[in-house]
Parts: C-alpha cells; sequence; structure tokens
C-alpha cells in the first residue's frame, strides 16, 4: 500500500469487499461516503485512516453525534492506540485536546471550522489529514441535521471526509453532494450482513417465521383467517388482535436460545415497569458464573459511587435484567453498556435512543410495538427506524444468525411487521436550517455574496435543485416555445395589428350594448302592447311573429275581429299581407301600427266557416280578403325599432364599416397570428407563475437568511453586514437560539448574581421542559426572579420579532424547575435533590449538563463583563461533579 501499512498486520482477518474498496479509494487521496448495514464493520475503514495518520505523523479528527457515542470512541480508541494518542473534546469537557486521535462531538467540529472559540477549543486544524463523520444518517436528525452539512461544506477540501453511515435509499445523492462542495468523493456500498437477520413474529400462540422462504412476503401462516375480518386497512381488520405477556416472550426467547436481548419499549416508564415485572417471576437469566461476576462488578460499581444505585434496578440486574433510557443517570447507563457488551445481561429494556450508535450488539431484538407517539401524534414507525433497531441484532463473530422479533399488539399486527421488513430504507432528507449563530459567524470572515453561495451549497439546496429540475425544464421548454413563436411573429406590423384588435374589441362592446338595448325595449314593448291591444279596433294595422306565426320577419297584417280567449286577453283574427287568415294570440303580435289609418271595408270580412277559432290556425284567404291585403303597407326597415336601439345599430354598422375598410383585414394569415399572438400571452402567464414558484422553492433557505439577518439588525448586533461588539458576543455561543442567549448575557441583568444565582439563571435560559406536569418543591430565589424578571422585555420584543419574520427558533425562559440547579450549586447531595421532583435522574442531569455547557461557553464570550466570566467558573466549580461530570479522565 502506498501509505507502507500492512493490512494483514492491521487486521489480521480476511477484510469485507466493501472495506477493501474504501481503503483504496482513501488511498488514491479520495473522500468515501460508506454506506452499509449496522454491525456490518464499517467503523474498521475509520480506523485505518487513523492507522495510516499516525504512520504519517499527521492528526485524524473523529466526529460523532452524541456525547454518549464520543465517550464510548474515546474508550475504544484508548484501548486500540493507547491512551496518550487520543483526546475528547465535547460541549464541557476537554481531555489531550493536541493529540493525533481527536475524538469530538460533530458540534464542536463545526464550531472549529468557524473559527470560534467555544469552551476551550482551540484547537487549529494544522496536520489534520482526514476526518470521520460517524453515523453520518444523523444528518436526517431534525435537530442536528444542519450542522453536519455545515461541516461538509466549510471542510477545507485537502482534507479527506470518511463519512459512514446506515443504509439509506439516496447514498448515491449524498456523495455526489459531497462531492460537489467538497472534492472527489467514491460511494462504497454494500447490503451484505456479516450475521444474517432472521426475522420472527410473536403471538399469544407461540413464535413464527414472520416471512415465506422468499424472504420478500409476509408467511402465509399469519394472515388473518376468514371472511370480512381479514381485510386490510382501516376498522375492517376484525376483532381488536390479543399481545402476548412479557413473560410469554422471554420463554420463547429462552427456549429458542435467542438471549442476550435487546427489547425495545417506546417509554421510559414501560422499560421500567417490564425490569420489575420481570422481576416478580423471580427468575434468573445467568448461570452461576454470570451471576457472581455480575455481583462483584456491581458492587464494586456501588461502592464508588453510592448515590447512582437505581431505585429498584439493582436486584434485578444481579440477575440478567436491566433498564436503559434517557431517564437513567448516565453513571448507571454506562455500567449497563458495559455489563451487557460483556454477555453478562440477558435482557436489557430499553427505549430507542439505544439504537442510535451505542455499541450494543445483542443476539435478538425485541421491538414490542410498530408505532410510537410523536409530536405529531400516533404513528407507525418508518423503515430506517425499524432497520436501525433490528440492526442491533447479531454479533459478528459470536453469532452465526441475528433474530429480531416483532410482537403482535392490538393496533398493529405480522401485516405492518412484513411491510417494515421488506420495504427498505429510508432516503435521507436535509434538515438545513440557517440559524443567528450562521449568519453572526459567516458575516464575520465573508462577504454576503460569499455568503450565500456557502448556504447554496447545502444538501438541502442540491436536492430542491434535483426535485425542481422538471420544473426548470418546464420553463426552459416554454421560453423556447416563446422565443419560436416571436421569430414567427417578427415580420408582423404591430401597431395596426393593435388598432385593428381594439375595432375588434370596440364591435365586440357595441354589439353587447346593442343586445342589451333591444332586450330592454322588447321588455318594454311587451309589457306596453297587451294594453294598447285591448283598444284596437278592426282595420288596425299589426306586425305578426311568433310561436303562431312561424315567419322569419314579421308579417303585416291587419285586426278583423277579437274573439273569446282561455284567459284574460281574447284571441285576434288577422288578415297577413300574404293573404292567409290567421288567429294569434296578444303574444304574437310584435307592433301596432297606430300612426296609419284604420283600413277601410274590413267590418265586412269574416273568416272561413270552416276554420276553427284557435290560436295558431290559418287558412288561405279570398279575393275579398286579397283586396284587404293589398292595402296593407309593408314594414319600413327598423320603423319598429325604438330610437335608442336604431342609434345603437348606426354605432354598429360604422364600427364594422372601419373593420371592413382596415388593411389587416386584407391578411390572409390573420387567425394564425392571432393564435400565435394568443398562445404567447398563455405561454408568457405560464412562465411567470412557475418562475414565481421555483424562486419560493428554490431560495428559502436564503430567504431564511436575510430574515435572520433584519432581526440582527433590529437588536444592534449587525451594523449593515458588519458584526458589532454584541453580534461578536453571540457569534461566540452555541444553543438552540444563540440571540437569545447573546442578549440576555450582554444585558447586565445577570452581573451581579452570585455563582450559585448565575447558574440557575443560566439554567432557564436553556432548559426545555418537554412535559407540563413536571415540579419540584424548590422554589426560585428572588434574586434569580428579578435578573430572569429584567429579561422579559427583550424576550417579548424577540417573540414579536421572530413571527413577524416567520422564524422558528425557542426563547427558553423556565422558571418552575431550575431551583435543582440553585440547590445542587448549594450542595444539596444528589439523593436528597431527586427525592424533590417529579423528574427522572437522567432529565436532572440533563439540565444540569446544559447548564454547564452554557456556563463553560461564558468565559469566552468576547466583550462579556470580566466580573460575568469570573461567575461563570465559580458556577461550573460548584456543580460540576459526580454524578453531572462526565467521568471522563
Amino acid at each position: 500500500m502506498a501509505s507502507g501499512l500492512d493490512l494483514k498486520t492491521l487486521f489480521p482477518f480476511e477484510l469485507d469487499d466493501f472495506q477493501q474498496q474504501a481503503i483504496t479509494s482513501l488511498e488514491a487521496g479520495r473522500s468515501v461516503v460508506v454506506c452499509a448495514p449496522t454491525g456490518s464493520g464499517k467503523t474498521l475503514i475509520g480506523e485505518y485512516a487513523i492507522h495510516r495518520a499516525l504512520k504519517r505523523g499527521r492528526r485524524v479528527f473523529y466526529t460523532t453525534p452524541l456525547k454518549a457515542l464520543s465517550n464510548q470512541k474515546l474508550r475504544d480508541f484508548r484501548e486500540l492506540f493507547g491512551v496518550e494518542q487520543v483526546g475528547l473534546l465535547t460541549g464541557d469537557v476537554s481531555v489531550n485536546r493536541e493529540a493525533p486521535i481527536l475524538v469530538m462531538t460533530t458540534e464542536i467540529f463545526r464550531n472549529m471550522l468557524y473559527g470560534t472559540p467555544i469552551g476551550e477549543v482551540g484547537t487549529s486544524m494544522t496536520g489534520v489529514e482526514a476526518v470521520v463523520l460517524d453515523e453520518c444518517h444523523y444528518m436526517n436528525d431534525r435537530q442536528r441535521g444542519t450542522v453536519w452539512e455545515e461541516s461538509i461544506i466549510y471542510c477545507p477540501p485537502e482534507i479527506q471526509l470518511v463519512a459512514l453511515s446506515a443504509t439509506v435509499a439516496n447514498s448515491d445523492q449524498l456523495t455526489d453532494w459531497i462531492h460537489r462542495v467538497h472534492g472527489p468523493t467514491d460511494l462504497i456500498y454494500s447490503d451484505f450482513r456479516p450475521v444474517p437477520l432472521e426475522f420472527h413474529f410473536c403471538n399469544p400462540k407461540g413464535l413464527f417465521p414472520l416471512l415465506d422462504d422468499s424472504q420478500k412476503r409476509i408467511n402465509p401462516r399469519l394472515k388473518l383467517k376468514g371472511g370480512k375480518g381479514a381485510k386490510s386497512g382501516g376498522n375492517k381488520r376484525g376483532p381488536r388482535q390479543e399481545s402476548p405477556n412479557l413473560a410469554f416472550v422471554l420463554s420463547q426467547l429462552r427456549q429458542n436460545d435467542m438471549l442476550p436481548a435487546i427489547y425495545f419499549i417506546f417509554s421510559r416508564r414501560g422499560c421500567d415497569q417490564a425490569v420489575t415485572a420481570v422481576s416478580d417471576l423471580a427468575v434468573s437469566l445467568v448461570n452461576e458464573a454470570e451471576a457472581a461476576a455480575l455481583r462483584t462488578q456491581v458492587d464494586d460499581f456501588l461502592a464508588r459511587n453510592p448515590e447512582a444505585g437505581r431505585a429498584g434496578q439493582v436486584e434485578p440486574l444481579y440477575r440478567g435484567i436491566a433498564a436503559h433510557h434517557a431517564g437513567i443517570l448516565p453513571a448507571w447507563k454506562g455500567l449497563i453498556e458495559e455489563l451487557f457488551q460483556q454477555g453478562l445481561i440477558k435482557v436489557v429494556f430499553a427505549t430507542e435512543t439505544l439504537a442510535a450508535g451505542i455499541n450494543m450488539p445483542a443476539r435478538t431484538t425485541v421491538i414490542s410495538s410498530l408505532s410510537k407517539r410523536t409530536d405529531l401524534g400516533h404513528r407507525l414507525l418508518n423503515a430506517s427506524e425499524f432497520l436501525q433497531m433490528a440492526g442491533r441484532a447479531g454479533r459478528r463473530g459470536m453469532d452465526s444468525q441475528g433474530h429480531v422479533v416483532t410482537v403482535q399488539t392490538p393496533f398493529e399486527g405480522a401485516r405492518e411487521a412484513a411491510y417494515l421488513t421488506t420495504v427498505g430504507a429510508d432516503p435521507l432528507v436535509s434538515q438545513f436550517t440557517p440559524s443567528y449563530g450562521m449568519v453572526l459567524n459567516l458575516l464575520q470572515t465573508h462577504t454576503l455574496e460569499e455568503a450565500r453561495a456557502l448556504v447554496e451549497r447545502s444538501f438541502g439546496q442540491y436536492l430542491s435543485t434535483l426535485y425542481l429540475r422538471p420544473q426548470q425544464e418546464a420553463i426552459a421548454h416554454l421560453e423556447a416555445e416563446l422565443a419560436q413563436l416571436r421569430s414567427q411573429l417578427e415580420a408582423v406590423d404591430w401597431d395596426l395589428l393593435t388598432q385593428y384588435e381594439k375595432l375588434q374589441e370596440r364591435l365586440k362592446e357595441e354589439r353587447r350594448l346593442l343586445k342589451i338595448l333591444q332586450d330592454q325595449a322588447a321588455e318594454l314593448q311587451a309589457s306596453d302592447l297587451p294594453v294598447a291591444l285591448s283598444f284596437a279596433v278592426a282595420g288596425t294595422v299589426l306586425s305578426l311573429k311568433g310561436g303562431n306565426v312561424p315567419v322569419a320577419s314579421p308579417l303585416p297584417a291587419v285586426l278583423v275581429m277579437k274573439v273569446p280567449g282561455s284567459g284574460q286577453f281574447p284571441y285576434l283574427v288577422c288578415v297577413g299581407q300574404d293573404n292567409r287568415w290567421y288567429v294569434v294570440t296578444v303574444n304574437d303580435v310584435v307592433g301596432l301600427r297606430g300612426e296609419i289609418p284604420r283600413l277601410a271595408g274590413v267590418d265586412t270580412l269574416n273568416p272561413p266557416p270552416e276554420m276553427p277559432l284557435k290560436p295558431g290556425q290559418t287558412r288561405s284567404g279570398s279575393t275579398a280578403t286579397l283586396a284587404i291585403a293589398h292595402q296593407i303597407p309593408p314594414i319600413p326597415s327598423l320603423v319598429d325599432e325604438a330610437p335608442e336601439v336604431y342609434e345603437q345599430m348606426q354605432r354598429l354598422a360604422a364600427v364594422q364599416q372601419q373593420i371592413d375598410a382596415h388593411p389587416v383585414n386584407r391578411w390572409g394569415n390573420r387567425s394564425t397570428i392571432f393564435k400565435r399572438q394568443k398562445r404567447i400571452n398563455a405561454v408568457q402567464t405560464e412562465l411567470a407563475d412557475r418562475k414565481t414558484k421555483l424562486d419560493r422553492q428554490s431560495q428559502q433557505h436564503w430567504r431564511d437568511f436575510l430574515s435572520l439577518i433584519e432581526i440582527l439588525q433590529q437588536f444592534s448586533c449587525l451594523d449593515g453586514l458588519v458584526p458589532t461588539r454584541l453580534g461578536q458576543a453571540t457569534a461566540a455561543i452555541r444553543g438552540d437560539n444563540e440571540l437569545w442567549l447573546g442578549l440576555a448575557l450582554m444585558s447586565g441583568e445577570l452581573d451581579g448574581l452570585d455563582p450559585h444565582h448565575l447558574a440557575t439563571a443560566c439554567a432557564a435560559l436553556v432548559t426545555e421542559v418537554s412535559r407540563p406536569d413536571s415540579w419540584t418543591h424548590y422554589e426560585l430565589s428572588s434574586e434569580v426572579e428579578t435578573a430572569l424578571g429584567g429579561l422579559r422585555g427583550i424576550r417579548r420584543r424577540l417573540f414579536q420579532l421572530q413571527r413577524k419574520y416567520q422564524v422558528v427558533l425557542p426563547v427558553w425562559l423556565e422558571y418552575e424547575l431550575v431551583g435543582l440547579v440553585e440547590q445542587w450549586a448549594l450542595g444539596v447531595d444528589w439523593t436528597e435533590l431527586c427525592t424533590n421532583t417529579s423528574l427522572d435522574e437522567g432529565d436532572v442531569v440533563r439540565i444540569l449538563r446544559r447548564t454547564l455547557d452554557f456556563l463553560s461557553q461564558i468565559p469566552h464570550v468576547p466583550h462579556a463583563p470580566a466580573e460575568l466570566k469570573a461567575n461563570a467558573q465559580r458556577a461550573i466549580r460548584l456543580i460540576d461533579r459526580f454524578p453531572v461530570n462526565e467521568g471522563v479522565e
């Protein structure tokens, strides 16, 4: 190998193909994305990068998403490479930070790239050859994802990246993105599991294979039997299914030699209750030698840490039974992990946080439910969550087969289990979100244009570019069509065409007005005619047209007589100018010619005897009627039209004449030109709409960035685009909302507080309460309450501005629980502290550690008052004691 390393000496076993491929790529100077199942040996590639760097006298940074993982890697690497070779950097711990192998959280690495001094992280990137990004699929994490993207974007291109990820659906996209923003990168993909998994389903009848022989479909024996009850979906699945009890599931695991097992339960209380339930069975899962080893190690731990014994869980631990979740004291959790790795614990009841990279492989994982409660309600597990838990099964070098057991519940059964087993991994999505810290740090060292270029290099921007490609292609197609249409119409005299179109529009409008006037005149006539006809006598000249006189244009006629009708109006018997007799109704009369004297001789006429005097009847006239018909004058044009109608018809005719005489009227291709012009208008409208949508979708991150700039300017953290003293102070802080923390620190409200009061006030700024019913007996002291009260105005204004700019970042100010921090700082012992709150021990540690993390930043905040910095250091000494401190040396 080019590095001079002998792989057979380093790894005295046969390497898998994907491990060989990754090492070859690293030797070629390329970065790698290693995407392989949990437990397949991805870490070996990171270890190779470390061996190579040590051989060359260079350094490697090894980043993990969680402090617990960093601590575990520290232990592993010390054992592998020696204590002096390995250092650790987390939020509040710095150990041997100039060591060639430096383990750290990804957040610390990102801060180093910004050049922001957080805590004692003055470590330079000099001599760093490679950065290992372990558990890279954490980019999917809503809270931590942005940090991963920033780390990859800002990492110097000469440093090799070794990204280790669980199986994701779009590993090719992740690789292509890193290739674009960082440098040449190869995807090393493997779906091979060195310890294959077998999937089982447990119901009250027993333990069954979940899949059929093809391993692609549900075992036919597990399909619901019988008619309608077997239908899938909704409430059509028949009666609710029974769940097997815990004792039954454990007995099945023991009978089938499937221990040790991780038994996933999605609630802390559920895990603790499971430990109690199994303990009540009075069974021991360990043999005598294991029991003796357990007792020795547990007693030794309790002798060193008497406060760390977890109530009700020591006795079960002696028998190989334990719980593991976020509510447990970290020190106790560390003991559980170590004992499990030694094979002394046979079943650990754990929440899914255990699946997130902690090295605790088991022979079997049991997934007690396929759905879980989330912030957005109850939902089915997604494929990645399921595979992450399932992947903990099967210990390399110890088991020939790993087992995954899904359990029947009232709500999910084998159908859902088979779906999650066979559906494949979810794709990585981007959680990239600009923050106040990002804005301030970038603007300290970059122009606005450079900052934009960096923001637009995010994985989120890359994915949106891919997803928006159809939209971009549609825009390109429309623009090409528009150009073609315009070239086809280049020779058109647009001024003439515009005139012609205006005339056409005017003609249309004059027709519309004519129709309105005609309708109004007809209505008026319709209401006046019946009255006039009631006075009409024989010899009156009429105009007829209607249902009983079906003619194209009104027929001149003379009224001969009236005969009784079926309604209030009589029927009219008339002789037409065509010398025919007609029997009509009032509705058939469209004009009454009152200006013509009545015709003489009409009184002598009689209708033919054979003609019924009913509307619609018509007969030929005689010689006598012919003489009268000749006297009926024709209807002159427009004589029956109302004056206003007549005038409108004249206007219409004048416009029509202009159109007929217009030059465009002589163009032969008029209809084609009009069609093309209409299409141009439609294309322009669609283009504008698509471009607006594309801009809105593709520029979201940058718009968020600009909104944060506006808010920072309102609070005087930026003078234009230059960070002020307040802005520089805020840039040096990390947290959920750096602006809130910076404003609070620099407000002066915290300056005069004693160390124990300062610790309490800081806790109030960083504590998030997940359960509204949490309580403590400890009251908040008046000094802290006064200081926090002074921050309320700032908080209110920040809330208002964030709402205005649609920025969703938390602004914590917790009064209820932080009295715990003050009492701890004053020296109250751990047991008493935990007795006075409803919180689990793990939650109390988390509050204290977050407080410690924030306090440890204050001494390094530029422009912060010296007194505040000194008090922060004193406060750290007050609260940084067991079991809060990491215990890392």
